[in-house]
C-alpha cells in the first residue's frame, strides 16, 4: 500500500464533492414551511449505487447471443444492452441527490470495431456521459499496455495512431482503481481507493483485478506489472480506509463465478466458488461487492470474517444488466446498515425487444417487460462514432450459408465451436504461406469474442459479412505466429487443456482445432494422460517428430495458462496483418462458408 498515493486521493475527493455538497445544502439550513418547529433528524440516509461490468465497448445494442439474457421470470430476451437503453436505465433508475454510478472492470478491451478503432476513446468518453463515476481496471484495459490505460485516463492522443476525428483526447470522466496492481518500484500506477461524498456520507470504494491477468493477457500488456492477491490488497486498502475514518466502504473486484444457465438474475446458483472466496473472505469493515469478470449475472450473500451477512453481485456484461444497490448509512456510525441493504439486477431491455429461447431460434412476439428507449443524446454520441468508422467497418469482406456459433449451446460434447474451428482454418492457410510452413493451427476460445450470424445486422444483406463483424470475433489485433514443436510437446500443450500448474486441474479450455488435426481424449483418464490419438491429417504424430503449429501471439506466449507452447522453436511471425486480417482473407477467398463439422475432437468416458 502507498499511504501517499491513497491521501492525495482521498482529500482531493472529498474536497471535490463535499465543497458541491455544502453549496447545494448549506449546514444548518431548516424548512421554510415550519420556521418555529424543527423537523427530527433522520438516523439514517439512503444511498443508491448503479453498477455496470464488462461493457467491453458495446456502444451499439449487441447482437445474437451477446445481446441475449433471461430476464427474473427465466424468459429469454433478445434486444438487449448496448449504450443508449442502457442510459436511459440509469436515468429511470436515479434517485436524486443519492446515486452513484460505478462499474467492475472491463468496460474497454476486446470492443467492437466502433470503440476499438479509436482505442475505445468512445466508449470511455460515452460512459462518463452517463455519469459513471468510479471502476476497478479489468484485465482487458491492460490489453494495450500500461502507458495507455494511463493515456486514457489522463489524456492526450495515442503516440501510434495520433488524434481521433474528435480532436485531442481529454481524458476519462471517471477514476480508474487497482488497489492490487503495483509497479516495479512497489507503486500504484492507478490510484487504489477513491472516497466519494453521496448523500452527505463518505463512501470509500476499493478497486481490484483478477491476480489471474497476467495468464490472460498479452505479456507486453502487463509488463514491469505484479499483480497482487485480491484479498490481501483489499484488506490492505480497507484497513487504511478506516484509519481515516471511512466506514461505509463498496469493493469494485474484477473477478467472478458463473452461474446455472438461464438463471434469474436475481438468483445465485453459482457453479463455481473464485468470487465467492473473494467477498467472503475481505475485511469485515467492507459492506458490498461488486463483481465483473465472468459475464454472469447474480445476486448472492455470504458472511463475512466477522459473521454479518454481506451481498456480492455481478450484472452480466455488455450493458444488458444494470444492478440496483441499495443501502441505509447510519448518519452516527457512518457505517451501512447492513440490514438495510438490497439488491436488484434489472435487464436492460430495448422498446424492440422480443422474446426468444435459450438459443435464440425463435420470435415469440413483443417483450412484456420493462423496456427501455434509446436516450437521444447517447444515441447521438453513438452515431457520431458509427459515422467516422462506417466506410471500414461496413465494408463486405464475405459470405456465409449460416450462423457460425462460438456459444456452449452450439459446442460439441468434447468442447468444438464452429467459429473456433473456421478460425483455426484461417490461420493454417496464412501460415502455410511466406515462410510459415504451419502444420496445424490452434486457436484459444476466449478469443472468439462473438458469433457470426446469418441474418443482416444492417444493411448488407442476409449472409453477408462485414469487415465489422469479423473484427467484432477478433478484436485483439494479435499477430498471428507459428512455431516448431516436438510430437511430445504437442501433446502436453492439449493436456495443459485440462490442468494447470503442477497438475492442477482446471475446467477443460479447449484449444479449437484447424481440420486437419484430431485426437482422443478421455474424461475419465489422469491429469497428463487423458489425449490419445493425435494424427494430422489421419497420419499419427509421432513424439519425436517436428510439427508446425500456428496460433496467436497471445497463446504462443503461453497465455491462457499453456506455457509448453513456449518451448517451440523456430519462431514465424505472419507479415500479412493481424489475426483478423488472416480471418477475413480466409472468408473472401473461400466464400460462401458454411459451419465446418465437428469431427475432429473425439471424446470418451
Amino acid at each position: 500500500m502507498t499511504p501517499a498515493s491513497l491521501t492525495r486521493l482521498a482529500l482531493v475527493g472529498v474536497a471535490a464533492v463535499s465543497l458541491t455538497a455544502l453549496a447545494v445544502a448549506p449546514a444548518g439550513a431548516t424548512s421554510s414551511h415550519h420556521p418555529s418547529h424543527h423537523q427530527p433528524k433522520p438516523k439514517t440516509v439512503p444511498v443508491r449505487l448503479l453498477s455496470i461490468n464488462d461493457f467491453h465497448g458495446n456502444l451499439e445494442a449487441p447482437t445474437g447471443s451477446s445481446g441475449r439474457i433471461a430476464d427474473e421470470n427465466g424468459v429469454f430476451v433478445q434486444g438487449t444492452g448496448g449504450a443508449a437503453t442502457l442510459a436511459t436505465a440509469i436515468k429511470k433508475s436515479w434517485a436524486a441527490g443519492q446515486t452513484q454510478v460505478v462499474a467492475a472492470g472491463d468496460l474497454i478491451g476486446a470492443s467492437p470495431l466502433l470503440s476499438a478503432a479509436y482505442h475505445d476513446e468512445p466508449t470511455v468518453q460515452t460512459l462518463g456521459e452517463m455519469g459513471l463515476d468510479v471502476s476497478s481496471v479489468g484485465n482487458h484495459e491492460y490489453d494495450e499496455g500500461m502507458a495507455e490505460l494511463l493515456r486514457i485516463q489522463n489524456g492526450g492522443c495515442n503516440p501510434t495512431d495520433g488524434c481521433s476525428p474528435a480532436g485531442k483526447w481529454k481524458g476519462a470522466e471517471f477514476q480508474y482503481l487497482a488497489a492490487n496492481v503495483v509497479d516495479k518500484n512497489g507503486k500504484h500506477p492507478l490510484p487504489p481507493v477513491a472516497i466519494r461524498v453521496v448523500n452527505g456520507v463518505k463512501i470509500g470504494y476499493i478497486g481490484l483485478v483478477t491476480k489471474n491477468t497476467p495468464n490472460i493477457v498479452t505479456p507486453a500488456g502487463v509488463a514491469g506489472l505484479t499483480f497482487q492477491d485480491e484479498v490481501e490488497a483489499g484488506n490492505r486498502a480497507s484497513q487504511w480506509l478506516t484509519r481515516q475514518g471511512v466506514k461505509a466502504q463498496v469493493v469494485l473486484v474484477h473477478e467472478g463465478d458463473s452461474v446455472s444457465s438461464g438463471a434469474s438474475p436475481d438468483a445465485c446458483p453459482l457453479t463455481t466458488t473464485v468470487g465467492k472466496t473473494i467477498a467472503t473472505n475481505l475485511d469485515a469493515a467492507v459492506d458490498v461487492v461488486i463483481m465483473g469478470h465472468s459475464h454472469q449475472a447474480y445476486v448472492c450473500t455470504t458472511t463475512d470474517p466477522k459473521g454479518q451477512t454481506r451481498y456480492f453481485t455481478q450484472g452480466s456484461s455488455f450493458g444488458r444488466v444494470l444492478t440496483q444497490i441499495d443501502f441505509k448509512v447510519d448518519l452516527k456510525t457512518k457505517d451501512v446498515d447492513r440490514s438495510s441493504v438490497k439488491a436488484d439486477n434489472k435487464v436492460v431491455a430495448a422498446t424492440s425487444a422480443f422474446i426468444t429461447n435459450a438459443a435464440g431460434s425463435v420470435n415469440s412476439g413483443p417483450y412484456t417487460g420493462a423496456t427501455y428507449a434509446a436516450d437521444t443524446k447517447i444515441n447521438n454520441l453513438v452515431n457520431y462514432w458509427k459515422d467516422a468508422v462506417s466506410e471500414k467497418a461496413d465494408a463486405p469482406i464475405g459470405k456465409i450459408t449460416g450462423d457460425i456459433s462460438n456459444t456452449s449451446a452450439s459446442a460439441s460434447p468434447a468442447g468444438e465451436l464452429p467459429l473456433g474451428n473456421l478460425i483455426a482454418d484461417a490461420q493454417l492457410a496464412a501460415a502455410k504461406s511466406d515462410g510459415g510452413n504451419a502444420d496445424i493451427a490452434l486457436m484459444n476460445p476466449g478469443g472468439i469474442r462473438t458469433s457470426l450470424t446469418y441474418a443482416q445486422s444492417g444493411s448488407e444483406g442476409d449472409g453477408v459479412v462485414t469487415y465489422g463483424e469479423a473484427f467484432a470475433v477478433q478484436p485483439f489485433n494479435n499477430l498471428l505466429q507459428a512455431v516448431t514443436l516436438t510430437g511430445a510437446q504437442l501433446k502436453t500443450v492439449l493436456e495443459q487443456q485440462f490442468y494447470t500448474g503442477s497438475l492442477v486441474a482446471r475446467s477443460p479450455l479447449i484449444l479449437q482445432p484447424s481440420s486437419n488435426l484430431t485426437y482422443t481424449y478421455s474424461a475419465s483418464a489422469p491429469l497428463g494422460g487423458k489425449v490419445s490419438n493425435i494424427a494430422i491429417n489421419g497420419v499419427p504424430v509421432t513424439d519425436t517428430q517436428s510439427v508446425r503449429v500456428a496460433a496467436n501471439n497471445f497463446l504462443v506466449g503461453g497465455g491462457d495458462t499453456f506455457p509448453a507452447f513456449t518451448l517451440g522453436t523456430d519462431l514465424w511471425t505472419w507479415s500479412g496483418g493481424f489475426d483478423v486480417d488472416a480471418f477475413t482473407k480466409y472468408l473472401g477467398a473461400n466464400s460462401p462458408v458454411s459451419p465446418p463439422a465437428l469431427t475432429h475432437i473425439t471424446k470418451v468416458s
